[in-house]
């Protein structure tokens, strides 16, 4: 090795030495992204009101909820009587709901058996709204501070000012019939933010501010009693604390690359590596590969051979024969993709069939009731075996 390059590799290194002793000593910045998670102490995240939750709950338990809302209910429903073997209250705390369709409907059947659900977020999906009867506006064209106000004269000390531009997100149209207003905002004008709405036997609790309960407002002056006043109108009982922190979505953080992927220098030094180290590896395996010898495979020949049979019982008018063997095969497919008893075709298979499948319970209930049929004649005609196949091919077409 030369002098000089030895000179090259020595300034290098001592450039590589001071860019990383200037890295880890530059002051962090702060990350303003909106997290809600209960584990972040970033501003936007939900630690500090995660841990005064026992506090505010005392004598409640708390239980976290980490899969899917449909999952997390579905597991306590007692098909039996219709029932849920769990009661307490719902809370959910976000920006943006991330729920599917099937576990907000979940979330209001457990509330219409008497429960509670406490949902705090700028955007309602349109289904809630529907079920509930309620349009939200959003005013962006607001400045300077913003005061957030309950209905209840007990809590009129407890407001909650803040100089911080939020949203101006608020209830438009309400069904007064089932809901009561329970607090404003302030924004130039008063707008409801805050309400009760009745839901069958239970209650649903929305609030359109969430970012009032994470890290940066709570330790703001006495902005938690505001909080705390919020959730007063929680009844006592179990808290089901809809997590962030579903199953599996720790993977990264618990991973040995953790540091890395938390500093954005590392975290691109490593991306490039492995683009480069992914671009040589395919050029090399291009250049070096030998050629594969194409194989024709063989063909398929069931379809055909199906097709062949159907048609021979179809010629021959082996009607029942033909009904009794799509009702026996549609079945067993049930019975193997969902795991359903499928022995009794009651209502309680219908609801289970229509929710594990995702297809409208009117379908399942029209072809339930039409193989009951069939399955109750002695003959059949070919106008059957055309009826009974365009249900079973809408189940699958809806699924």
């Amino acid at each position: 090795m030369s002098k000089t390059l030895k000179i090259y590799i020595g300034i290098l290194v001592l450039l590589f030495s001071v860019a990383i002793i200037f890295e880890m000593n530059r002051p962090k910045p702060i990350d303003w992204s909106p997290t809600f998670n209960e584990k972040h102490t970033i501003p936007y995240g939900l630690k500090v009101f995660y841990q005064e939750l026992p506090a505010i709950f005392s004598g409640d338990s708390i239980t976290n909820i980490k899969v899917t809302a449909f999952e997390f209910f579905d597991n306590y429903y007692n098909w039996a009587d219709s029932t849920y073997t769990i009661n307490g209250n719902y809370l959910k705390i976000d920006q943006s709901l991330d729920i599917d369709n099937t576990s907000y409907d979940e979330i209001l059947s457990f509330v219409a058996k008497g429960n509670t659900a406490f949902i705090s977020t700028e955007t309602f999906p349109q289904l809630l709204k529907d079920s509930l009867h309620f349009k939200t506006a959003n005013k962006f064209d607001f400045k300077g501070d913003a005061l957030f106000t309950l209905s209840n004269n007990a809590f009129k000390n407890d407001s909650l000012k803040t100089e911080k531009g939020l949203s101006n997100i608020y209830f438009e149209e309400l069904d007064s019939a089932n809901t009561t207003v329970l607090g404003y905002q302030h924004f130039k004008k008063d707008h409801i933010n805050f309400v009760k709405i009745k839901y069958k036997k239970g209650t649903v609790l929305l609030h359109t501010q969430p970012y009032l309960f994470t890290n940066y407002y709570l330790l703001r002056k006495n902005n938690y009693k505001y909080v705390e006043d919020l959730l007063s109108y929680i009844p006592e009982g179990t808290v089901y604390f809809d997590t962030q922190n579903k199953y599996g979505a720790e993977t990264i953080s618990s991973s040995s690359l953790r540091y890395v992927f938390s500093q954005k220098s590392l975290k691109w030094a490593w991306l490039l590596a492995l683009l480069f180290v992914t671009t040589f590896m395919l050029f090399n395996a291009k250049r070096r590969q030998r050629i594969i010898k194409i194989i024709k495979p063989l063909s398929n020949t069931t379809v055909q051979f199906t097709k062949t049979v159907a048609n021979l019982y179809y010629e021959t008018k082996d009607h029942s024969n033909i009904i009794d063997k799509k009702i026996t095969y549609f079945l067993e497919k049930i019975r193997s993709d969902y795991h359903l008893d499928t022995q009794v075709l009651n209502d309680v298979f219908i609801k289970q069939l229509s929710k594990k499948s995702g297809t409208d319970i009117t379908k399942i209930k029209q072809l339930t009731n039409f193989i009951v049929f069939l399955k109750s004649k002695d003959t059949h005609t070919p106008q059957n075996v055309i009826d009974l196949n365009k249900h079973i091919e809408e189940f699958y077409q809806k699924k």
